[in-house]
Order: structure tokens, then sequence, then C-alpha cells
């Protein structure tokens, strides 16, 4: 009895699989769940602005570059002796943008930081932002969904603070800016 009632209940699952599976044999026209998000632009000339630290403190003196995904050259800049850096981004630059700051000495590896949202102009750059689009590009590339699981997987976020009223304002902040 038991073996009739196993067989049974394997052959109702195979019959419903292929049911299943010959409605969804149209792999053409269905792509799955995946979204297509179109790619944001500067429109118009942008000014970001930011600044650069590490674990041991704010950072200076050394360069700033921006890149596309393709890693070409897009601008450049120095940070300042106040850590700060602010880099002029021409009209119609596509995004993601990687901003990569390079330390004045070479010995060390650089920090960097992806621009993903052309609505947010100020970039922090630092030891988390790095971890956080190393992370999203290991994941396929620096989209906003990869740059978001990259970000909740990176940030060690307390449980106490897991609720939404443990966030104040900003909830990108608490990801490393990388907004």
């Amino acid at each position: 009895m038991i073996n009739i009632l196993n067989f049974n209940t394997l052959l109702f699952t195979i019959i419903i699989s292929l049911i299943l599976n010959g409605c969804n044999n149209d792999s053409d026209k269905n792509q799955g769940l995946t979204s297509q998000q179109p790619t944001q632009k500067y429109a118009k000339e942008t000014i970001l602005t930011g600044r650069v630290s590490n674990k041991k403190g704010n950072l200076s003196f050394g360069e700033l570059k921006a890149t596309d995904s393709n890693n070409n050259f897009i601008a450049s800049t120095q940070v300042n002796k106040n850590s700060h850096y602010t880099l002029t981004i021409p009209a119609n630059t596509e995004l993601p943008l990687i901003l990569t700051y390079t330390f004045a000495d070479k010995g060390q590896d650089p920090l960097i930081s992806v621009v993903i949202n052309a609505a947010f102009k100020k970039y922090d750059i630092n030891d988390l932002t790095t971890l956080i689009a190393k992370k999203a590009k290991s994941l396929g590339g620096y989209t906003h969904s990869n740059m978001t699981i990259a970000a909740d997987a990176t940030v060690g976020v307390p449980d106490a603070n897991k609720t939404s009223t443990g966030f104040r304002g900003d909830p990108t902040k608490q990801y490393g800016g990388w907004h």
C-alpha cells in the first residue's frame, strides 16, 4: 500500500512538472523576473563632492579618478588637505561611474565608491564603500540591485536596529554613502 502511494505521488509530480514545463516553453518571450533599468546619466555638467577616509582617519593629497564601467577615463582631481574633493563630471556622462582614490605613496590598494544614481551629488570614499563596490562587482556589476545586495551583505546592522523604526533619515547612508 505504501509503495503504491509513493508511486502515485511520484507519477503525479512528474505529470504536473511536465504540464508546467510545457506551459513555459516559449523561452524567447519569457525572460523571467529580471528587469532592465534605464541607463542613467548626468544631463548637464555636474559637480560631485565628498570626503575620503579609511580606518585610520581622513586621507589627503591623493588622486581621485572617475571612470566608466569599461574603465574609460571621465575626470580626475586631487583630494585637498582636509580630505575633501570636488570633481566635475561632463554633461551626458552615463552611470555607473567608479570613483577611485589612489594613495599618494602608491603602496596601498585604492579606495572605491560607485555612482549609480544621478540624483545624488555627494559620495564619500572609504573602506566600506570599497567593500560594497567589490561585492557588487562580484555579483555581476554595478547595478542598483547588486549595490543594495552588496551593502546589505557588507554592513553589519545590529539586531536591535533591523526594524524600520531603527532607521533615521536617509537609510542609504547606513550603507556607506554609496548613493
